[in-house]
């Protein structure tokens, strides 16, 4: 399986020799015609639920641009649905839209503009192209028919203008109950467009709205409710995934009917990820059957859940970058946002050495007792110049099982009997002796230091191997998260549909583990994810305490992954 890394939708500019993805030459060929003076984009999600990878790519494409391009973004939510919306996620859609570095020139809801979109929809039946249906909508479904047979016009569709503006109007006032009557467009029941076969363009729904309470009864339908709004916003270019491409021909139509300002609608590639889920209605189960913590749980694709883990808003929008616009469906493999993310992190991070995976005790037994030695540090080694850390030696350390073989192969350049590492920062050490419990697990081994491998010596011993360590008098205990794919299947949306996606959950995907970091760890304040020396970058979870920290793994120091 390939997994696209740039832009294929791409024309080379010979004046300035960038290359231009297919929107960004339709935009620079619409300002150098002089269609538009500005652009105009809008980022429209529905308050129904959390952002998630794809929403992200979609607002560094629609923000991007306009930044790009001397424009600017509304902020507009469909909020055409009261029972599935709530201001919660209105609030946590902000949020995130902030967290990645955006700001809209506006902030509107579809709600806005019901008044405008039911005098539209008057407008609409007095010209003879919108009718009262009473089918059920079983009946309206088959009725449509399907992609080799043309639908059957509904018993009601040539209803008069005086009957249609009253039945609606009726809808409007509250007279019929939920399902009784919908409002449809009046436009070819044989066209092989199934969006053009009389398209339903309102309901009826006795449901208070998060914005407008109860002043509704009827809702207006996305199709029905997009391009206008667009066109009330003067959008110049809406952009939206591929699956809307069917949906642009009916987009249009009600514009051209309507005689008002002609958006128009342009379709790229949505995002899909490896071992990722981007359906809302399948995340939105995942947490209401607890099988992960919530939205904001690490393991999900949510935009709250990846910051939870440790991303940062710069590694996110490197990764819509490399991804790029593409007109075609592509897998993107999940490495490459993680490689985005290290590469972020390795150039910021602090660094701290902390000790898990069930440690071995390590007792230097030329040392005197009691003694500490405090060693500097870097904290960052990709800024030696910048801020170091002060960590304290003892003759009781603690380091990594990994790290320890007692029969080890010859390229193991790690810690065995009688060879010899550096301990990181400080002195080469040799293990002299094993201690094993009665089981013959070790729990403890004697080693002696080389006093003459002191780093500010003047002399200067190689040895193959350097591990990391912890004072044991000095460690803090903290809690370590290791979080993985939330998956085992790297293509998710092939899963059959009689296979249940929850199947394939990752029993893996979380492991907690005890830690034990150095003293500095507890006062970093960086705001960032840190990196914990030879195993990876670690981010401060919201569930620590003073006297219990929690720490979720980001990400891998290093992966197989290669651009």
């Amino acid at each position: 399986m390939r997994f696209p890394m740039e832009n294929l939708e791409t024309k080379e500019v010979k004046q300035t020799g960038e290359s231009l993805n297919f929107l960004e030459e339709i935009i620079t060929e619409d300002l150098s015609s002089g269609k538009y003076k500005s652009i105009m984009t809008r980022f429209p999600p529905e308050p129904n639920g959390y952002l998630h990878l794809g929403h992200a790519k979609s607002i560094c494409l629609n923000f991007g641009l306009a930044q790009k391009y001397g424009g600017a973004t509304n902020l507009r939510f469909d909020d055409t649905n009261p029972v599935k919306e709530d201001t919660e996620y209105v609030d946590s859609i902000k949020e995130d839209i902030k967290w990645l570095g955006f700001n809209w020139v506006n902030e509107f809801y579809a709600s806005d503009y019901f008044d405008q979109l039911y005098i539209w929809a008057e407008e609409l039946i007095k010209k003879g192209l919108a009718y009262v249906d009473d089918q059920t909508q079983e009946e309206i479904r088959v009725g449509r028919g399907t992609v080799q047979t043309p639908g059957i016009e509904s018993p009601y569709r040539n209803r008069s203008v005086e009957e249609n503006l009253r039945l609606f109007r009726e809808m409007k006032e509250g007279i019929h109950p939920d399902g009784s009557k919908v409002l449809r467009a009046k436009i070819d029941m044989a066209s092989t467009n199934m969006m053009f076969r009389d398209p339903i363009m309102y309901r009826i729904i006795h449901a208070p709205h998060h914005r407008t309470g109860d002043k509704w009864c009827i809702y207006p339908m996305y199709d029905y409710t997009h391009g206008q709004c667009d066109s009330i916003e003067n959008i110049t270019h809406s952009i939206c995934t591929l699956e809307f491409d069917v949906h642009r021909p009916l987009y249009d139509w009600f514009i051209e009917k309507l005689e008002i300002f002609p958006s128009h609608q342009y379709e790229f590639a949505r995002l899909n990820v490896t071992y990722t889920l981007m359906s809302k209605r399948k995340l939105l189960e995942l947490v209401r059957l607890g099988l992960v913590s919530g939205w904001d749980d690490p393991r999900m694709p949510t935009i709250c859940g990846i910051r939870r883990r440790g991303y940062t808003p710069e590694a996110v929008r490197a990764f819509a970058t490399k991804v790029g616009v593409t007109k075609h469906d592509q897998m993107i493999d999940l490495g490459l946002m993680e490689w985005c993310l290290r590469q972020d992190l390795n150039e910021r991070s602090n660094r701290y050495m902390v000790v898990s995976k069930d440690p071995i005790k390590l007792t230097i037994t030329n040392w005197k007792e009691g003694h500490t030695e405090w060693f500097n540090a870097p904290l960052n080694p990709a800024a030696p110049e910048g801020p170091s850390r002060k960590v304290p030696f003892t003759g009781h350390l603690l380091i990594d099982r990994d790290d320890f073989m007692e029969d080890a192969p010859k390229k193991f350049f790690r810690l065995r009997p009688d060879g010899e590492v550096r301990l990181k920062y400080t002195y080469i050490i040799k293990c002299n002796e094993v201690i094993k419990d009665e089981n013959g697990k070790v729990v403890e081994l004697l080693c002696t230091i080389d006093p003459d491998t002191h780093p500010a010596s003047g002399q200067w011993r190689s040895v193959k191997g350097t591990i990391h360590w912890v004072a044991e008098e000095y460690a803090s205990e903290i809690e370590v998260r290791l979080y993985d794919k939330l998956f085992t299947e790297p293509d998710m949306g092939s899963i059959p549909e009689d296979k249940d996606y929850k199947d394939f959950l990752n029993p893996e995907s979380l492991v907690v583990v005890k830690g034990y970091a150095e003293p500095a760890l507890e006062s970093d304040n960086s705001g960032i994810a840190v990196q914990f020396e030879r195993v990876g970058y670690f981010a401060k979870d919201p569930d620590s305490t003073p006297g219990h920290p929690v720490w979720n793994k980001a990400t891998a120091l290093k992966d197989s992954f290669k651009l």
